[in-house]
């Protein structure tokens, strides 16, 4: 699937593209709300940005945030939520032809670490009800229907001060401040490049959306431990493992990101499958880096088969990333293979900030 995400001006947005279409019959313009055209080009007056998705067919997506908003919401039951600052989700929509294929979890992904940055309590949106698959998609993402808006949306807010993290996804993109140890998952070069392909860029929300996050949040590992130092729910460390044959691996083998665990299942131990291969299949989906026929070559071949499945939480960022170098002289040496290295909740505060992650604002209780 080709095509990236980008932060555009509205006004290099065609409004006459036919994925505006079902925008502008939804918002026709009414006493309660204001036709999506005049909005459109409003915002194009005031030279405001969005996050579009474009391939060869046109654009796939768009999402367009307002990062402080202070009004009132006045709800069809009486209610109001009364005005405090909140980060709007004005507008959101993928296109039909990406149903399935998780564009929309990569966009609420982004906008999701904006929000987090900006360290404001609230973020919400609007939705119509036939608008299923979002609404599905909202709340797997933690988002709480409040009720309907005076022009019959569903509202939906996620409140940091209310976080559920009974769920990661829920949760997302914040980790629980009570974890008791972290773990670290080492990957290769040349497939951590692909499946965590923001952690080589600089830390700013601008340089993040220019690559792709078609393939969503999670993300699926595949490898031969069989006995792991995590479990499901636990944080880990992403390790780039530098297989090149230029400079010292000391310096080029680093810890660029960070995940929440979401599943471990053997799959094969000992030569022994205990997961066929249909069912292996469906567990992957489209989080992995691998084609079908490479995952079959492992299932077939390789003696232990295990696979992790990963929420994708944030990274460091060109300039940040912390290396074996560092690990080894500021007491995170791994001490063993990373797949069995368990790190104190100090240990792993201690590399976040190496990697200059504010962790107040990221690890919260």
């Amino acid at each position: 699937m080709a095509g990236k995400f980008a932060r555009k001006h509205f006004s290099e947005i065609d409004l006459n593209d036919p994925f505006f279409d079902s925008l502008k019959k939804d918002y026709p313009g009414n006493s309660n709300s204001t036709s999506f055209a005049q909005w459109f080009q409003k915002k194009a007056h005031e030279n405001k940005t969005a996050l579009v998705f474009e391939d060869d067919q046109g654009i796939g997506a768009f999402i367009c945030i307002k990062p402080s908003e202070n009004e009132e919401i006045r709800l069809m039951d009486g209610r109001i939520l009364p005005p405090h600052e909140r980060v709007k989700i004005s507008t959101v929509k993928i296109d039909e032809r990406y149903r399935n294929q998780r564009i929309g979890e990569g966009a609420l992904g982004l906008t999701l670490w904006e929000w987090r940055d900006l360290r404001i309590q609230e973020i919400y949106l609007t939705v119509f009800e036939k608008h299923t698959s979002l609404i599905r998609l909202l709340e797997k993402y933690g988002f709480s229907f409040v009720g309907k808006n005076l022009n019959n949306e569903r509202v939906y807010i996620k409140d940091r001060r209310r976080i559920d993290f009974s769920d990661p996804c829920k949760a997302f993109p914040f980790i629980n401040g009570n974890l008791k140890y972290a773990g670290c998952i080492a990957v290769d070069m040349e497939y951590h490049d692909t499946m965590f392909a923001s952690s080589e860029l600089a830390n700013t929300l601008q340089e993040r959306v220019d690559i792709s996050v078609a393939n969503g949040l999670k993300k699926v590992y595949i490898g031969s431990p069989i006995h792991l130092a995590f479990q499901v729910g636990d944080p880990v460390f992403i390790y780039r493992k530098y297989t090149g044959t230029h400079g010292s691996r000391g310096y080029k083998s680093c810890i660029t990101s960070f995940c929440i665990v979401t599943r471990i299942e053997q799959v094969k131990i000992n030569g022994q499958f205990r997961i066929d291969y249909s069912r292996f299949l469906e567990l992957v989906g489209n989080k992995s880096v691998f084609s079908e026929h490479e995952l079959k070559e492992k299932y077939s071949t390789m003696r232990n088969l295990t696979l992790i499945e990963l929420l994708y939480c944030g990274f460091f960022g060109a300039g940040n990333n912390v290396n074996w170098i560092w690990l080894n002289n500021n007491g995170c040496e791994f001490g063993t293979h990373p797949m069995n290295c368990r790190y104190s909740k100090d240990q792993f505060e201690r590399i976040m900030r190496e990697g200059n992650i504010d962790v107040e604002n990221v690890v919260i209780n």
